[in-house]
């Protein structure tokens, strides 16, 4: 059989590109000229099972045409698709173009679940991303050296009561807390410069808390009003279609955790994609980090 692969940006594509090959499947990656890493090219030149078909964002028919040349049946995606590159760069031929028209939201859920039913009313089956990658999903527990302390279990209470609100409107799947208080939403920036957003905000707040202006004798300058220990809480969305925007963890989260001030993350068990997790839980522990698998909420 011949997988059909969407490829987006990131790892993502080659962790599922080796799982396939693994499984002895043939890949047909239909790698995306905005997004997918050229490595892919080296990749097919060195396994004669795997064919690349570079392709843009809104050529939806020469998907089509492709994967039917090929004798693809069963395709998945694999990789981010920055949400500002879908809703801003994209140049759609006529059947996407259709199908945009035809959309009741422009939401990614919307939107990839729409060209979800046109393949498959071309006779090409997307299946589930973690279909190959199950053990990359995390489980229920504490996974990092150090548990999260009482606060930011408190934090993280009420960081996925408002991440599952957002997550619903299809806005954004993470959340940013500091002493119960929402410090940032994520919404099409992504997950990591959500992050770092809300760093420059404590930052900010920070040197703001540090200045004595004349006439605030009766305050105590210096003083905070929020405590600066930041919490990650990541989740996925309500009936999350596994087949696409899976929520993903790696090294890089962990590193822009580090630069923004944050201490703890909490992602959803069995729901949410670890790569790298030796090295990202190792990273986690030498700096202090806590995470947590937190229970999924069907």
């Amino acid at each position: 059989m011949k997988l059909g692969l969407i490829a987006g940006n990131g790892r993502f594509p080659f962790l599922l590109l080796d799982a396939a090959r693994a499984q002895g499947l043939a890949v047909v990656v239909a790698a995306i000229r905005e997004e997918t890493d050229q490595e892919i090219d080296r990749r097919a030149a060195e396994d004669d099972h795997i064919t690349v078909y570079w392709l843009s964002l809104g050529e939806l028919s020469r998907l089509i045409e492709t994967f039917r040349k090929e004798g693809v049946t069963k395709a998945v995606m694999a990789g981010q698709v920055k949400h500002k590159q879908i809703f801003s760069s994209i140049r759609p031929d006529w059947r996407l173009a259709k199908l945009l028209l035809n959309l009741r939201a422009r939401n990614t859920d919307m939107l990839l679940g729409a060209v979800a039913k046109v393949l498959g009313d071309e006779g090409i089956e997307l299946i589930g991303s973690t279909a190959f990658l199950e053990p990359l999903l995390a489980q229920e527990g504490v996974l990092t050296a150090r548990a999260p302390n009482d606060e930011e279990r408190r934090n993280i209470d009420y960081g996925l009561s408002v991440a599952r609100a957002v997550a619903g409107f299809d806005i954004g799947q993470t959340v940013v807390v500091a002493a119960q208080a929402c410090v940032a939403v994520e919404a099409m920036e992504g997950t990591d410069a959500a992050i770092v957003r809300a760093g420059e905000l404590m930052r900010s707040m920070d040197e703001d808390a540090s200045t004595f202006h004349p006439g605030d004798e009766n305050l105590l300058p210096g003083t905070p009003t929020l405590e600066r220990n930041l919490t990650v809480v990541k989740v996925a969305k309500p009936n999350q279609d596994m087949r696409f925007d899976v929520p993903v963890i790696g090294l890089q989260t962990i590193e822009t955790m580090i630069r923004a001030g944050a201490g703890c993350l909490s992602v959803e068990a069995g729901r949410t994609l670890l790569f790298d997790r030796e090295t990202l839980l190792r990273r986690a522990d030498e700096t202090g980090i806590a995470m947590v698998a937190s229970p999924r909420r069907d």
